[in-house]
């Protein structure tokens, strides 16, 4: 993932009947908010979000309030959690607002305290465990996939469940052939692996088969994706699905498997920072990002597959579990209950264990 930073800035100031209007079916109060906003002028984001999908929001944000620049800065999920810590403990300027697929990163900063209180009005909208504390806000729900070479697997080869999955890669033909992320270096990567040590009773057997293959790790989507493509690499686990789909509906050489035995789901978290500087637009923009025109957005342009069940579409929660089915998704909860593998003690012993058996050469 490229670090960019992308700015969306209004070209007009809007005088009387131009401002902007408070959304059909928000308190009248919210004008206050509206107009706290365009007296900010700017809002700051540290994301995991790839440019490319971020874009369409901001470009419709900015058109349904001019005047507010959004500054969006493109990391990787751990390189957004240090980001922000080290520019808190040092004074100096940071965020607004962070949105994340390290769900557990996120977490992990709104309990400690850098989370601001507010209560979104789109709240009752989306699934309660995609809410933690009126603070953190799941804005997504994104599966986790199995990527393969349509070229060089057969179809007969594909798997189909997790357990389908742990002995294909043992076989000769996988060997240094099978990618996933880097889970000391990818946030969203440590956290979808320890999920699956909570989910999958066969865990244990995975981490082996992982050791067999000599599993080649890779600390971003798009870089499994190339190798897949290329044939460098056969097949990838846990890929996120949200960038996988879009990929294989224009690479020939990609195909998706959503593990029908259970399929883990992802929700990008934002949160307000307590300190922001830009309070007003930062809440703006998390409403904005759960109503329903936000999540429209979200599914037809960012792909990224919305969290509410009003939304239509192909990239939408109520098309996946119509696929996969309500038994088999398995939504991943903005809560801190993910904070279970994040203690020094229980990351280390989880690390040791993967390098001892999945990372093992």
């Amino acid at each position: 993932m490229f670090k960019t930073t992308l700015a969306a800035a209004c070209a007009t100031l809007f005088a009387g009947s131009a401002l902007a209007q408070v959304p059909a079916g928000y308190p009248a109060d919210y004008q206050k908010i509206i107009d706290g906003a365009r007296k900010e002028g700017k809002l700051v984001i540290y994301g995991a979000t790839d440019s490319k999908a971020t874009q369409p929001l901001i470009k419709d944000f900015s058109a349904l309030y001019p005047g507010i620049t959004v500054e969006y800065n493109d990391m990787n999920s751990t390189e957004v959690y240090n980001r922000f810590i080290s520019e808190v403990a040092a004074g100096g300027n940071t965020a607004d607002a962070m949105w994340s697929s390290a769900m557990d990163l996120q977490m992990r900063l709104a309990s400690d305290g850098y989370a601001l209180a507010y209560k979104s009005v789109e709240a009752s909208k989306i699934p309660g465990w995609a809410i933690w504390d009126d603070k953190a806000y799941g804005t997504t729900f994104e599966p986790a996939a199995i990527v393969y070479n349509k070229r060089l697997v057969d179809a007969k080869e594909v798997p189909q469940t997790h357990a389908d999955f742990t002995k294909l890669i043992q076989q000769p033909k996988f060997k240094d052939k099978v990618t996933t992320y880097d889970i000391e270096k990818s946030g969203v990567g440590f956290m979808f692996m320890t999920q699956d040590a909570r989910e999958n009773p066969k865990f244990q057997d995975l981490e082996n088969a992982f050791g067999v293959a000599k599993v080649r790790v890779q600390s971003s989507t798009g870089t499994m994706m190339e190798r897949i493509s290329s044939g460098e690499n056969l097949i990838g686990y846990n890929v996120l699905g949200s960038y996988a789909l879009v990929r294989a509906k224009t690479d020939p050489s990609i195909g998706v498997v959503l593990p029908k035995d259970y399929t883990l789901v992802m929700s990008r978290v934002f949160f307000i920072n307590k300190a922001a500087k830009n309070v007003n637009a930062a809440k703006l923009w998390l409403d904005y990002m759960l109503s329903h025109r936000g999540q429209t957005i979200i599914a037809n342009d960012s792909k990224l597959f919305a969290i509410r069940a009003d939304v239509t579409g192909e990239t939408t929660s109520a098309e996946l579990i119509k696929q996969i089915g309500k038994d088999n998704i398995k939504p991943v909860p903005v809560h801190p209950i993910l904070l279970q593998f994040l203690g020094p003690a229980k990351r280390m012993a989880f690390l040791k264990q993967w390098k001892e058996t999945a990372g093992k050469k």
